[in-house]
Parts: structure tokens; sequence; C-alpha cells
């Protein structure tokens, strides 16, 4: 493994606190608090006024999708504090503001940008959020097969598994969404939140410091979450559930409700964590993206278990290990079948026969597997027919 990946056991909040939820019909919201903020890292939003943006990952590669907006991190060097994020604009070109011109298709403006995370001067970094996990799993072996084995298509062994894409949905289509995040106040020394549809746990958001999640907390509704937390927004009924309540025999003064009431707070969070096992007990491998000093910009994506509820996401440490900020996306079923098949078929060096007996089916359900995902591209047309020809006289 390079220094730029590692193996997290489990996404920890260590230094926040999971507050009592907020419950508006199917949506309940865990306001994350944070009693010590750090002040030299600061986030800020830069909007962007086009329908979509092109990035330029890298010079054969481009991403191309809904860019409401992206995040700018200004920090110190010597860990004195940032006096407000994004203090000056760029006054030349290759600040990375945006590169070319603005380019027009079906009357749709595109913003050009270089890099999902982008210096901008010495202590200024301009990164997109979500896409940066996104991408990431787009580019989740890319490549495509690296032995020519007969059964691949001519078209992916010269390019890969291009183009990629995957559906996701804005969160003022998710049901009740908005007016969750508009109608609940905002705590005092909150920096994030944890956002559950139907009591699965959608999106999971951290920023560093309480003046910055007050700023941003209303790009949530302009985020993308998966098509499943969509469809569950549609069926959600409120469910109010609590842990055991405060023991009212046993309080004579203000230090035994104060007691008391710490205690509900501690079942609080036991069982808001409970409501995100994805989170705090699942593996996840995580990969640099981009580092500057103290801290780290990394992506990261569950084990891809197909029979449990998979997160990508992305994240900054601190070099104490300190968690400063954080952004996740829930993989629906298709999504982490995709992603399964393909980790899969990688680590058998693309060849199906061994992938096959690996995952305790034969090479013609692989292949019909496969199609079935979206990647029948993969593969030579007459390999496609035979295995359903195949698969249709065992059946018959």
């Amino acid at each position: 493994m390079s220094d730029r990946a590692r193996v997290l056991k489990g996404l920890q909040l260590d230094g926040l606190t999971m507050a009592p939820p907020q419950v508006l019909g199917g949506v309940r919201l865990v306001p994350l608090l944070r009693d010590s903020q750090r002040d030299d890292l600061r986030l800020s939003r830069r909007v962007y006024p086009e329908n979509f943006a092109c990035v330029e990952v890298d010079p054969k590669t481009v991403y191309t999708s809904y860019v409401p907006h992206g995040l700018v991190a200004n920090w110190t060097t010597d860990g004195g504090a940032v006096y407000g994020s994004q203090m000056s604009q760029a006054a030349k070109k290759k600040d990375g503001k945006s590169y070319g011109q603005f380019i027009t298709a079906r009357n749709m403006s595109c913003r050009g940008l270089r890099k999902m995370a982008r210096r901008e001067g010495k202590t200024q970094l301009r990164f997109l959020p979500l896409h940066v996990a996104m991408e990431g799993l787009l580019a989740l072996h890319f490549g495509g097969p690296d032995i020519a084995w007969t059964e691949y298509s001519t078209a992916v062994m010269r390019s890969g598994l291009s183009p990629r894409s995957e559906t996701v949905v804005s969160g003022d289509q998710i049901a009740g969404l908005d007016d969750a995040l508009r109608l609940f106040e905002i705590h005092e020394n909150q920096v994030g939140m944890l956002i559950f549809v139907s009591d699965d746990l959608a999106s999971a958001f951290v920023v560093p410091h309480r003046d910055d999640y007050a700023a941003l907390h209303h790009t949530l509704i302009t985020d993308f979450y998966g098509e499943l937390i969509w469809q569950y927004g549609f069926y959600a009924t409120e469910n109010r559930i609590a842990p055991e309540p405060i023991d009212v025999d046993s309080i004579d003064s203000i230090a035994d409700l104060r007691r008391e009431i710490d205690a509900l707070r501690t079942r609080w969070s036991e069982m808001n964590a409970m409501m995100a096992p994805a989170m705090i007990n699942r593996v996840y491998r995580s990969e640099r993206v981009y580092r500057f000093k103290p801290f780290n910009l990394e992506r990261f994506i569950s084990d891809l278990d197909p029979s449990a509820e998979n997160h990508i996401g992305e994240a900054i440490y601190a070099d104490d290990g300190t968690l400063q900020y954080m952004k996740t996306y829930r993989l629906s079923s298709s999504q982490t079948r995709r992603a399964y098949l393909l980790s899969q078929l990688a680590g058998h060096d693309w060849n199906l026969e061994l992938c096959a007996l690996a995952l305790g089916c034969r090479k013609n359900e692989l292949i019909l597997r496969l199609e079935n995902a979206g990647f029948g591209y993969m593969l030579h047309q007459h390999v496609l027919d035979g295995a359903r020809a195949k698969e249709k006289r065992l059946l018959s």
C-alpha cells in the first residue's frame, strides 16, 4: 500500500458530540457539535452560476457533472487563526478560478475547471465537494483489463471503461429535506450534521468551525444524494424512537438534574451511533488526494459488501488525526454491485473464470451479471450471445 493510501476502521467522529435528533416526517437530522474548534482552517463556498462543469482530471480524462458550488479551504501553517475565508480574489489566470472560455450546448453553459482539488496561492485550496469522492468511484479500475483476454472488446482494451456514469439526485428532490433543514435551528457549537431519510444514513457533513457550518448549512439542499435516498423520501414515515427518559424520582437538586440530562444525552448519542453502523463499524479504504500541511484531503470508499450499505466520501484530517471536514454519499445497491464486480475482476487480473470461481458462480453467470450491471460493452458480442444461449439451455 502506498503512502497515499490507508485503511480506516470506521469513520470515527472523535471530538464530535451527537445531539438529540430533530425529526420532521421521514427526515431525521442529527446535529454534530464540537466544543473545541481550531482556527487555522476555515471553509467557505464558491458559487458557480453555470448549469454544469467540465473538470480536467488529467490530460486524457474529463469529468462532467452538475456542480452548483465549490469549497475553498484557507489555512495557516503556523497554527494561527484564519480571519475569515477566501480573503482575496485571484488576480491571475493561473490562480485556478477557471480556465478557457465557457461553452454552450443546448442552451446550458458549462464552467471549465482544472482538477478536483487545485491550489490557489500559498494557503488556499479549491475543491469540489462530493465530486472528489464520486470521481474516485468512477475512476475505480477505469483503465480496464491490463491483460489482453480474448473475451474483452477491442474498445475496452484500447480505451478502458470510458465513459463511466452514475445517476444522482439533488437534495431539493428528496421529500421533506428542504423543510427540515429550513425549520430546525442550528446549535451554538454545531459543526456538522448526520442526515437520515427513513432512518437510513443518507449523508454526513462536518466542517472545521461553527461559523463555517452556519454559512454552509443551506448547501445541503443543493448537494447530490443517491437514487435510493430519493426513493426512501417518498415512502418514509415519521419514527419517534427515543431512549429511556430521565429518572424524575431521582432528582432532588440542580446537580441531580444535570446528571440525568448528561446521561440522557449520552443515551441519545449511543442511539444515533447505532443507527449509522456503516459509519462506525465498517472498513474503509482511503486515498490522499491533496496534501496541504498540516492537513490532508482524502477520499474513501467502504469495503463494498453487497449485503450491507456502502458509502463513499471525502475528508480533511489534520496531522494529529482529528477530523476537520467530511462529506459522504450513500451508494445504491446497483452502484455497489457495479463497483464490487469491477473490484473482483481487477483482483483476479480480469480473468473471468477465476473471478467466477471466487464468486461461487459459473463463468456465463458472471458474464450475464456484468451485462445486467451495465458492463455488457466490455465484452465481445459473441461472448454475450454465447453466455445467454448456454444459460438458457441450462434453465430449459
